[in-house]
């Protein structure tokens, strides 16, 4: 692809078909990886069992993080140069504190409904990390497309959210695994 950028209406549908398929494919191969990693914790989460109820709003929240600032970023990107530097310290800041204030609403949801404060500790501690993480990595994975000349817009949402999924998964495994296990 010469250009950086592609337009979805000058372009044949079978290009844009060859060029978008190799990303699912990709997601696709990360997603048999994040199985893998949730099957891996299979006897942690039989004995507590709690921990697999928070496995889709941890994937989701980071995915929705990472979503936002990709989207972001791209925008900044069209119009024209940015300090990247500066713009992934924005970024992180603001990630912290959405991270902070979903982390305090999700601890208070799980103490209330398991009436656990470790298990609602391990879920509030992990989604904040992950949400803390998740735009700067969206932000440097979608940067890393850029310079090798790939549009993001095309490989940045399948790339970034399968990483931000694997990255999801192993935080709040992690953070399990120290809290609980």
């Amino acid at each position: 692809m010469k250009e950086r950028f592609i337009n979805v209406f000058k372009t044949h549908l079978s290009q844009l078909i060859e060029w978008r398929t190799p990303w699912l494919i990709l997601g696709l191969f990360g997603g048999m990886i994040a199985t893998a990693i949730v099957s891996s914790y299979e006897a942690e989460l039989d004995r507590i069992l709690p921990l697999a109820f928070f496995i889709p709003v941890m994937v989701y929240m980071g995915d929705a993080v990472g979503t936002q600032s990709e989207m972001l970023f791209v925008r900044e990107l069209t119009m024209g140069k940015m300090r990247l530097g500066l713009y992934l310290f924005r970024e992180f800041i603001v990630d912290v504190a959405m991270g902070i204030i979903c982390a305090t609403l999700l601890y208070f949801f799980a103490l209330i409904v398991l009436n656990d404060a470790t298990i609602a500790t391990t879920v509030g501690v992990a989604l904040m990390i992950i949400m803390s993480t998740a735009g700067v990595l969206a932000t440097l994975l979608s940067s890393l497309l850029v310079r090798f000349h790939r549009d993001p817009a095309i490989g940045a949402g399948p790339f970034t959210t399968i990483v931000q999924d694997i990255a999801s998964l192993l935080i709040y495994f992690a953070v399990a695994s120290y809290l609980l296990i």
